[in-house]
């Protein structure tokens, strides 16, 4: 299915205005501006439910879709928390997967993840995050979609604005500038579950092969895909 041509934005004058606003804010902007248009992305990673507490404690409650990815390869705690979320926050999520199940994917093209090579990687994220993300969103015409992101997980989202475009679609990243100890304590203040590997020393979650607790050498999002990557391909362009 062909994207709609997105609504026309002047990204510098919407990311002034963004700027002086707080991230409940931000979504219900997004929402005013493109209504059945706009949806909300999770991972249920370990500050998705900040996000998801915004938009179920705002005046856009219960109107926005919300996508999940699932890859087929998150760790067991991953469903656990997600299944604890939902019902604590009474979420309608709706599940995005890949046309190809891991099994068929791994006879087909192997464990991608484990050759350790930037371009197995590239592909592996885009047959189970990439594509059932694109395809969800073209399903329901969506222009502009919400992540989590935040400016001091990676180098490149360090560069990212409030809103911008990717994929010919609008990218709203309303939690961009919050640091991570306001997202522990947001969670602490409104008695938010942490994600059960948060426990275990881990600072970031994906799949259950890519993703490692933090040691000495190894914290943030580099213990993430051995390192070899930073970012999967959903907040990029390329």
């Amino acid at each position: 299915m062909q994207n709609k041509k997105p609504n026309i934005l002047d990204l510098e004058i919407c990311n002034q205005k963004l700027l002086n606003m707080n991230a409940q804010e931000r979504i219900e902007w997004g929402y005013d501006i493109f209504n059945e248009d706009f949806a909300l992305t999770t991972s249920f990673g370990l500050q998705s439910s900040v996000l998801l507490h915004l938009i179920q404690n705002s005046r856009i409650q219960n109107k926005v879709k919300i996508f999940w990815i699932d890859t087929g390869y998150l760790p067991p705690e991953t469903y656990i928390y997600a299944d604890k979320l939902t019902k604590l926050l009474s979420l309608k999520v709706e599940v995005l997967q890949s046309h190809l199940s891991p099994a068929r994917m791994e006879a087909v093209y192997g464990k991608l993840w484990e050759n350790k090579n930037s371009g197995d990687l590239d592909k592996y994220h885009r047959i189970r995050k990439i594509d059932p993300l694109e395809n969800g969103l073209s399903k329901y015409s969506i222009k502009c979609w919400v992540s989590g992101v935040r400016a001091e997980q990676t180098n490149n989202r360090s560069k990212m604005k409030v809103i911008d475009q990717i994929r010919n679609r609008y990218s709203l990243r309303p939690l961009l500038g919050w640091t991570k100890k306001e997202v522990f304590y947001y969670m602490k203040d409104k008695d938010l579950p942490q994600h059960p590997l948060f426990l275990q020393g881990y600072s970031s979650v994906g799949d259950w092969h890519s993703s490692t607790p933090e040691s000495e050498d190894t914290q943030g999002r580099k213990t993430r895909f051995g390192g070899i990557k930073e970012e999967c391909g959903l907040h990029t362009e390329d």
